[in-house]
């Protein structure tokens, strides 16, 4: 894993954290324990049915398949490719012009595997706050004050 994956990893996780952060649940009417549980249960069920998430089976995030460099497998050898014909075209220089297409292709390759990860990191985000949102929504119309 590259250094710029792993600080956009560590990024993510620690943008998600808060909004995956507990919900204090204050029992309000004067619930028993043994109430709080069953409403905190029951309430969880319905965030889970409203939203289409659950905080527990959280979806797998699909990383795009790379390379050791963090780029798409071929990317430099297709960047290569295009920077040899226009190279041949431009200057008469294959071969100066496919390692410098090969190098455009490799950083643009990175660059777009780590917005897809932001983008996946961002609507995990969402989706849980999404549930925690419902969650308090239906601990609240039970009579909880919800923090």
């Amino acid at each position: 894993m590259t250094h710029k994956t792993l600080a956009m990893v560590v990024l993510i996780a620690a943008v998600a954290a808060p909004v995956g952060a507990q919900q204090y649940v204050y029992p309000a009417k004067g619930q028993s324990p043994q109430q709080q549980k069953n409403d905190e249960a029951a309430c969880y069920q319905w965030a889970v049915q409203q939203t289409g998430f659950d905080p527990a089976k959280p979806p797998p995030v699909a990383a795009p398949p790379t390379t050791a460099t963090g780029t798409a497998p071929g990317a430099g050898v297709r960047g290569a490719a295009r920077g040899a014909v226009v190279g041949e075209i431009v200057a008469d220089d294959a071969s100066a012009g496919a390692k410098v297409g090969a190098v455009a292709a490799r950083g643009q390759s990175r660059r777009q595997n780590a917005a897809a990860q932001q983008q996946a990191g961002a609507a995990n985000s969402q989706m849980q706050a999404n549930f925690a949102q419902a969650r308090g929504a239906c601990l609240t119309g039970r009579g909880y004050t919800v923090k």
